[in-house]
């Protein structure tokens, strides 16, 4: 009976699993600039760290076998050597040249995704807002307000400003480029942009409760002329945004795709207002469950808490306390 190789049976199953997963590998087919730049960074990475596996296993295997115990030579002892200072020498630089190699490229790739790559052209400017558990996004210049979609023109660099009303999320557009954390009584800038028309998926990588699979977006990329056009209709045939309906978007649970022809900002900047939130939710009576009641610094009793159902998905959510 033929015993099964198990390095091979692992190595194997570990191939199988990568090739027969169905993962969308979309990191590294890059819709943009940005995208373009940080797969370049992973793919170097990964390059340079197999070639140092290589050189290691390669020594490894030589050492193994020319110095291994032979029938011939039972009895012999190899001399003892209190340490080699060429040798202590090489072990020390080599990992220093490797720290380097990897920090050079990476330094580079961080301060180049920090601006747009043609600054001659002037950036698409968006405030992006997370509220548990959906995505606000203001366009200032235009006037516009999406829920849980953007529009971008394609080949113009665009400029995310980002926030958050409550818990601390993530926005990421994988085709796009990169995440970056948006919090709440602070604001982060990301630019992206997109190389041609297109639809991708963006959605919150940081985990948020129980709602969080459910905050998602669509980012649609189209020519100047299209981008123009949706401009122009939503200015012309999507309602005005009212306090009251911004305020109901504060409280936790999905939301369905919305177009506004005005912005939250003339009443609130996230950034400036961290407790904007809070505040709606203590009036509409809606606080998570384990909230601080800030007037008596105690939790407020569960009796208090209520439970609400997704429009969008029918599920139902108990509140509950985010990263607040």
């Amino acid at each position: 009976m033929i015993k099964p190789n198990k390095p091979l049976f692992t190595l194997g199953l570990f191939l199988t699993f990568f090739l027969l997963s169905g993962c969308d590998y979309v990191v590294l087919d890059p819709k943009g600039p940005v995208a373009e730049e940080q797969k370049n960074l992973i793919l170097y990475s990964i390059i340079f760290m197999i070639f140092i596996i290589l050189v290691v296993y390669a020594l490894f295997f030589i050492i193994v076998v020319k110095y291994r115990e032979r029938k011939d030579k039972l009895d012999y002892e190899p001399p003892q050597k209190e340490g080699s200072k060429l040798l202590e020498t090489i072990w020390t630089i080599i990992p220093i040249i490797i720290v380097i190699a990897l920090s050079i490229p990476t330094v580079k790739a961080i301060y180049t995704i920090e601006k747009p790559k043609d600054e001659s052209q002037e950036p698409l400017v968006i405030n992006a807002t997370s509220v548990d558990w959906k995505w606000v996004f203001s366009y200032p210049e235009q006037n516009i307000e999406t829920v849980n979609y953007i529009k971008i023109p394609a080949g113009r660099p665009v400029l995310f400003k980002l926030t958050s009303a409550d818990s601390m999320a993530s926005f990421w557009v994988p085709a796009l480029g990169g995440q970056k954390y948006a919090m709440a009584g602070m604001e982060n800038k990301l630019y992206l942009e997109a190389h041609e028309p297109g639809v991708f998926d963006g959605r919150n990588a940081n985990f948020t409760g129980e709602g969080f699979a459910h905050q998602t977006f669509k980012v649609t990329a189209q020519t100047k002329e299209d981008f123009e056009k949706w401009v122009n209709e939503s200015k012309q045939t999507a309602p005005p945004l009212t306090q009251d309906q911004y305020d109901q978007l504060m409280l936790q649970g999905p939301a369905d795709v919305m177009t506004f022809s005005s912005t939250h900002l003339q009443w609130v900047d996230h950034a400036r207002e961290q407790d904007y939130a809070l505040r709606v939710r203590e009036k509409l009576g809606q606080l998570p469950k384990g909230t601080v009641d800030r007037k008596k610094n105690e939790d407020i009793p569960l009796s208090y808490m209520g439970s609400y159902k997704s429009e969008q998905s029918g599920h139902e959510y108990q509140s509950h306390s985010g990263s607040h």
